[in-house]
């Protein structure tokens, strides 16, 4: 009986040394476990961290990129846009270079047309009635002494003969009055001369007793009647513009004469 006992006593002893084993054994193995997943969740955390540094990195260089792409292609289209200004400039200058030949053959052309010009308003000016000579020569002598200048465009040489023939051209239909000295039957004497457009061109002395005519057949100056004084000295005033306009008895040459 006592040996049944001490036999049941050995085995309870036995079991309890296998659970307090069994337990340091699990708890050990828990432990492990939990160390592993421990660890294993620290370097997830760093690998976690390091994969959303990449993908920021990653989004900033493509950020970076896509500004960079833009500018590339800002300057793609300035370039182009420069290529098509630099051949439309290179076009133009041909055009200019071009222009600039034809300016050089014209200029060679039109000198020897604006000395023509010249001379024959001189030779114009020899043949018509005598009036404002003074002016008219100054203005021929002006012309061909601007001729031979280098620093005057030929361009402008030209507008100038045009303005001199615009000039003579308006005389044929102003009325002017002025103060000249002309010579009668041989003898210098100043005189008062009204011009009517280049039909009738006359004189009076200052005192009123001799009128007279330009005869431009006879190219001389020749007395005129008494029937004229009061004709010519109207429109004298009338020139003056201390008349009122009206008619006027003035000798004219009839066409033909």
């Amino acid at each position: 009986m006592k040996e049944h006992q001490i036999r049941r006593v050995l085995i309870a002893f036995a079991f309890g040394i296998m659970s307090m084993i069994g337990v340091n054994a699990f708890a050990q193995t828990l432990d492990e476990v939990l160390g592993v997943r421990t660890a294993t969740s620290v370097d997830g955390k760093k690998s976690q961290m390091k994969i959303d540094e990449l993908t920021d990195q990653t989004r900033d260089l493509l950020s970076q990129f896509k500004q960079v792409m833009k500018i590339v292609d800002g300057l793609r289209v300035y370039n182009e846009q420069q290529e098509r200004l630099i051949r439309n400039q290179e076009a133009e200058m041909a055009e200019l270079n071009q222009s600039i030949d034809n300016v050089s053959l014209v200029e060679r052309q039109i000198t020897p047309l604006i000395e023509r010009m010249i001379t024959n308003l001189e030779k114009y000016i020899e043949l018509d009635m005598p009036f404002l000579m003074t002016e008219r020569q100054d203005r021929i002598a002006f012309l061909i002494g601007t001729l031979d200048r280098a620093d005057v465009a030929v361009s402008e040489k030209f507008s100038q003969v045009m303005q001199a023939y615009q000039v003579e051209n308006t005389y044929g239909s102003s009325i002017d009055v002025y103060t000249d000295v002309i010579e009668l039957n041989g003898t210098p004497r100043q005189v008062d001369v009204l011009k009517m457009g280049r039909v009738s061109l006359v004189f009076q002395s200052p005192d009123g007793e001799i009128s007279g005519a330009w005869d431009n057949d006879a190219r001389r100056w020749v007395i005129l009647e008494d029937k004229y004084r009061s004709g010519i000295r109207d429109g004298m005033r009338m020139a003056r513009k201390t008349q009122t306009v009206g008619l006027v008895q003035l000798p004219v040459a009839a066409p033909g004469e």
